[in-house]
């Protein structure tokens, strides 16, 4: 029986309490009565009460007996059953394939997409039994060609309905999601057909979801190749994708100053957003475990609490989350275990940390932030500042379809696809083989504030923005509760007034006159150019040159060195540049 609480226990089109795009939704599907229907609504939209309206009207009309929720990961199996009791809906989350019966209290079960692939057969043989309506969360995980994928095909054929669900329509690879249409594009290639789509554009404009503030952090990097090449470069500028690559990593080096200084920024962006939501909390997304627990340890000298720090293969995983969830805690640090579909509301300030960089892992991490509670809250995201990320920052208003083409295989990780993906963008240069797991130093590091990404656009200051200057906090100081067009408004105003001030202010003289950061800074900046000027005239690699200009002039690494050390250094290649000209 359905509890008389849940709205949808009478006709659905009179609750009150469903949102504009869920009552829109439910109305084309009771129209249509489809059997298969895909429901594609940004992260933190509601899909979850959307999929339980449905099931509620279905049971309530008798046609289907049944509920069967197919989920990505235990922790979200538990989190459906917990918001279908809520609904009146009871669903048990204990059940495995072959498990045959549950108890008659039961109305559905929630199973696992790995669960369902160790016994397709026996699920079969239970939607068979029952008029069954299938809810597949987070469809896209279910491409053919991996096990889970023909484990769902196999087990709910003969399902009465099928529900799918998912905030990222797209996945990395090209194998065809079950029970998804797929029709040709303009250019020919089948994409993916949603039912019903409702973005993040349009869930920011009716206030569902928060406005996102992605603050982007440049800075010089220096590290060692392989090969013994010692490389300078500032993350941000131009570069080939392999020194891209390594300055991403140089940057997210626990032991450089680039993370220290961005998770510092980070802190005091969450100390400002906790002015207006008392328990925001903050999530680091680590690449693997040694990092989380170095970047745990940076966090613990800043703030003076140790975070909680949740790895992919510990049992108490998901406790730690729901206890995160219900605590006061500012920080959490993750690896992997964070993903779509994961409710953790409070969490209002992110830092990417991870050189993992696909469109679909960007766009789940970025859903663990903009699940708005109440109307005016905002999200931070810190993002170093390399192209592919910006690209995704500055797109997230952009819905994707699922677009097919070459399969991969892979019947063990869920995440092969992914990472086969990146492998494969980071092969298109000469020398990738460099970039992971083979020899690869980081010598050092510093960090500086680039620019906000906001609503497609970007706002910042002229010049070198040091970290915990007042210029930076112009951008870290912005009100955590305020309205789309009102941080619209509010970057640009800052954004004017300084360029207002600094043009009414006369520039220093000479070099010598600014802070000696910003000194070795901008004579980092000019012998960088001159190497990659000497590249460009002699095909003499960077690194190369770095180092006849190291062992001319003696010193350490371009990041580490005095300005009297690059001083001699940029006098040299100058007059190399002489005499080659002679």
């Amino acid at each position: 029986m359905l509890s008389p609480a849940w709205p949808e226990r009478a006709a659905w089109g009179t609750a009150p309490s469903l949102r504009a795009w869920q009552n829109a939704a439910m109305a084309k599907y009771v129209e249509e009565s489809p059997r298969d229907f895909l429901a594609v609504a940004t992260p933190g939209a509601g899909k979850t009460t959307f999929a339980l309206t449905v099931a509620a009207e279905l049971l309530g009309r008798r046609i289907v007996d049944r509920v069967t929720v197919v989920a990505p990961t235990e922790h979200l199996k538990v989190q459906w059953a917990e918001a279908a009791a809520r609904a009146g809906i009871p669903i048990d989350p204990t059940y495995a394939a072959g498990k045959g019966r549950t108890s008659g209290d039961y109305v559905g079960i929630a199973v696992t997409y790995a669960g369902v692939a160790v016994n397709p057969l026996a699920m079969r043989i239970r939607t068979e039994n029952f008029k069954t309506l299938v809810i597949l969360d987070e469809v896209h995980h279910a491409g053919d060609a991996l096990s889970w994928g023909e484990g769902v095909r196999e087990a709910f054929q003969p399902a009465a309905r099928r529900l799918a669900l998912t905030g990222t329509p797209f996945r990395s690879d090209v194998n065809p999601i079950p029970f998804v249409t797929y029709a040709p594009g303009p250019d020919g290639i089948p994409r993916s057909a949603a039912d019903y789509t409702y973005g993040y554009a349009h869930a920011l404009a009716d206030h569902v979801v928060r406005p996102v503030l992605f603050l982007a952090y440049s800075g010089e990097m220096s590290w060692r190749t392989r090969a013994g090449d010692e490389i300078a470069a500032r993350l941000g500028e131009p570069l080939t994708k392999d020194m891209t690559a390594q300055a991403l990593r140089t940057a997210l080096d626990p032991a450089g100053s680039w993370m220290p200084a961005v998770l510092e920024a980070a802190d005091t962006r969450l100390s400002e957003v906790r002015r207006h939501m008392p328990d925001a909390g903050g999530l680091v997304i680590a690449g693997d475990q040694d990092a989380a627990r170095a970047y745990a340890a940076l966090l613990k000298r800043i703030t003076g609490r140790s975070p909680v720090v949740v790895l992919s293969d510990e049992k108490a995983s998901s406790r730690k989350i729901a206890a995160f969830t219900e605590s006061d805690d500012r920080w959490m640090v993750a690896v992997r275990m964070v993903s779509e579909g994961v409710d953790v509301p409070r969490l209002a300030v992110g830092v990417w940390a991870t050189t993992t960089g696909t469109p679909l892992y960007f766009a789940q991490a970025v859903g663990r932030f903009v699940r708005a509670r109440a109307r005016g809250e905002t999200a931070s995201v810190f993002l170093p500042s390399v192209p592919h990320l910006l690209g995704y920052a500055s797109e997230m208003e952009v819905e994707r379809d699922h677009v097919l083409g070459r399969r991969i295989t892979d019947d063990h990780d869920v995440f092969a696809a992914e990472n086969d993906l990146l492998a494969q963008a980071q092969a298109g240069e000469a020398g990738s083989a460099e970039l992971e797991g083979l020899p690869f130093e980081a010598l050092g590091s510093t960090a500086s504030f680039d620019r906000v990404l906001y609503d497609g656009g970007e706002f910042g200051h002229a010049g070198e923005v040091h970290v915990g200057s007042e210029e930076e906090m112009d951008f870290l100081g912005i009100p955590g509760l305020l309205e789309p067009d009102q941080v619209r408004e509010l970057l640009h105003t800052r954004q004017s007034e300084r360029a207002a001030r600094q043009r009414a202010a006369p520039p220093p003289d000479t070099v010598a006159e600014v802070s000696t950061h910003e000194q070795l800074a901008v004579l980092r900046r000019e012998l960088n150019g001159l190497v990659a000027a000497w590249f460009h005239r002699t095909g003499q690699p960077h690194g190369v040159t770095h180092a006849a200009l190291r062992k001319e002039c003696g010193g350490p690494a371009a990041a580490v060195a005095t300005a009297e050390q690059l001083h001699a250094r940029i006098d040299a290649v100058r007059d190399w540049a002489v005499r080659k000209t002679s």
